[in-house]
């Protein structure tokens, strides 16, 4: 344990070097720098969603420019086909053959701008390259860079001409994060940096070997079986609801996935790498658990017409699961 907490202190360097760098673009969103940093250490696709204006974009952007990996933003429009992503072959009429022309998803941090504005058949195309990291163009199957990571961000407010996402697909993101506006004082340092100072450039500080380290490193973090139990009991509670004394069937129409349960367990280890801890804390996995859970749980009518959220749903599983 004293081993592997060294060993947390010593790459907290890089962590903090990946902070300062994203902070040249960023002001204030912590929440949304550490599930970013969450994806990048665990490979896991993150859905960001918020109003416009809130640097949704920008944070992606700042995060791909201080690694060292291959880039690409995709605009999501009503028009894109799934071609458009990841490929198609292309006949050639000299030699009479076909050549593959590989898309945008083959690099390695993928910025889905505007998800939900693309038709359902082109979301669907993410699939197999979210879960398998592999995307199949004709006959022929070709492996995605290494690190793979879809960033997704989607606006709540203008729905109209949008296309809401495929639950299969909704479940292969790893986390769901809901940002919000800046406070006053976060706002006003925001002012000055766009339009008063000199933007200043962000220096990549990372590679994908040392990324690759840094994931086997949060592997080794400790989770005891009672706190594996723990993590089981939550996503268990949003099926079987009556079993935790939780009167919320009739809300319920899904609960949350068995990705869930695996993904709670990564995000509440990175969560106590990023504290500089070599072991999980009930405290790590409520952190990250809302994030985790909300886009999991399908609400029936009768929650809607109640306007029940899926964060009401998880608050009342906090209070009903015990804490180990």
């Amino acid at each position: 344990m004293e081993q592997i907490k060294a060993a947390i202190e010593e790459k907290h360097v890089l962590i903090n070097q990946i902070r300062s760098e994203i902070k040249k673009e960023l002001v204030g969103q912590d929440k949304l720098v550490d599930s970013l940093l969450t994806g990048l250490l665990t490979a896991g696709h993150i859905l960001i969603e918020g109003v416009p204006g809130l640097a949704k974009t920008s944070a992606v952007k700042a995060l791909a420019s201080a690694v060292q990996a291959s880039f690409k933003r995709i605009q999501f429009t009503p028009d894109l086909l799934p071609a458009d992503l990841t490929g198609t072959e292309v006949y050639r009429p000299k030699t009479g053959d076909f050549i593959i022309r590989k898309g945008p998803v083959f690099h390695q941090i993928i910025l889905a701008d505007e998800i939900n504005r693309a038709p359902s058949k082109v979301q669907s195309a993410l699939l197999e390259a979210m879960q398998e990291k592999q995307v199949t163009i004709g006959d022929q199957t070709f492996d995605l860079p290494a690190p793979f990571l879809v960033l997704a961000t989607q606006n709540p407010i203008e729905q109209e001409g949008t296309y809401p996402l495929p639950e299969a697909q909704v479940d292969r993101f790893m986390l769901k994060v809901l940002i919000d506006y800046p406070d006053k004082g976060q706002e006003l340092e925001i002012l000055k940096k766009n339009s008063f100072e000199k933007p200043d450039l962000i220096t990549p500080v990372i590679t994908p070997e040392q990324l690759s380290d840094m994931s086997k490193l949060v592997d080794q973090i400790y989770v005891d079986e009672k706190l594996k139990e723990y993590i089981v009991n939550l996503v268990f509670s949003t099926r079987e609801p009556e079993k935790y004394g939780m009167d919320l069937k009739e809300y319920i129409e899904y609960g949350a996935s068995p990705r869930a349960s695996i993904n709670l367990a990564k995000a509440a280890r990175v969560n106590a790498f990023l504290a500089s801890r070599a072991y999980v804390t009930p405290q790590d996995i409520k952190i990250v658990a809302p994030d985790v859970l909300r886009h999991r749980i399908i609400l029936s009518f009768e929650a809607e017409a109640e306007d029940i959220s899926c964060d009401d749903i998880i608050a009342r599983v906090f209070d009903s699961v015990e804490v180990p």
